[in-house]
């Protein structure tokens, strides 16, 4: 069964917007887990622009089911995480005037740099995954620098399924195939595999079909959505289309 990681960033942008302490964080993850999440995902920037580091400590004790840090690889993230271990710290590219993570890391390009954060994590008893574009090299480095599981970068199939542009549904398809190999490559090596970025209630069934993927990370849709009907219906529905596009694939 595929995992429901909600990443909760967008409440924290909500609160931030005013600087004041609502909405609670806690509060949606609580929801989120009552609802039937697999676990709570949250993005430590250096800016402090939505999470705080209070929040990742508040969480760590409230979070029973799994708690999911997003970070870059910098000294000054991975003494946190090692600090607060959550059950898996991602590590993710971070550029301050970024509106939202552009890209997978480049871990051809920093292998001892990732290396050297993956061995801390993991001495500290955090799972290490790595978020990378669908590109065969850069899983396999994911390996070589001991990463436990990797995140397929879903960024460029969310923007051929965009409903407001307009993309050839052979484009649509080769970057699916894209993905499935990867996954398929990343699987042989034994890491785990989990997608993410920009998917939606529309469009993460044909990614949830492929396997090995068995975990998702999924925000923005999801806020976006409990913004007009609260955060349990909505992180409810999208447990719905996942299940549902696994049993289709399943022919049940």
């Amino acid at each position: 069964m595929i995992r429901l990681n909600v990443n909760i960033d967008h409440i924290a942008t909500i609160r931030e917007a005013r600087r004041t302490w609502e909405p609670s964080v806690v509060a949606a993850a609580v929801l989120a887990d009552m609802a039937g999440a697999s676990g709570i995902t949250v993005h430590l920037r250096s800016d402090r622009r939505h999470i705080q580091d209070e929040d990742v400590r508040l969480l760590r004790g409230v979070v029973k089911t799994h708690l999911n840090l997003e970070m870059a690889a910098t000294e000054e993230m991975v003494r946190i995480a090692c600090d607060i271990r959550p059950n898996t710290a991602t590590l993710v590219p971070e550029r301050p005037e970024e509106v939202t993570t552009e890209g997978g890391l480049d871990v051809l390009a920093h292998e001892a740099e990732i290396r050297r954060a993956s061995d801390q994590l993991s001495a500290a008893g955090v799972l290490v995954s790595i978020f990378v574009d669908p590109d065969l090299a850069q899983i396999e480095a994911s390996q070589r620098v001991a990463a436990h599981q990797i995140e397929i970068c879903t960024s460029r199939y969310s923007e051929l399924t965009d409903p407001t542009r307009s993309a050839e549904a052979s484009q649509v398809d080769a970057e699916l195939a894209r993905v499935s190999l990867c996954a398929s490559r990343a699987g042989e090596l034994g890491l785990a595999v989990a997608a993410g970025h920009g998917l939606t209630y529309r469009n993460v069934g044909a990614i949830a079909e492929i396997d090995p993927i068995e975990e998702f990370n999924i925000g923005h849709n999801i806020v976006a959505r409990a913004a007009l009907v609260g955060m349990e219906r909505a992180v409810q529905e999208m447990i719905f289309v996942i299940k549902g596009a696994i049993r289709g694939s399943l022919g049940s």
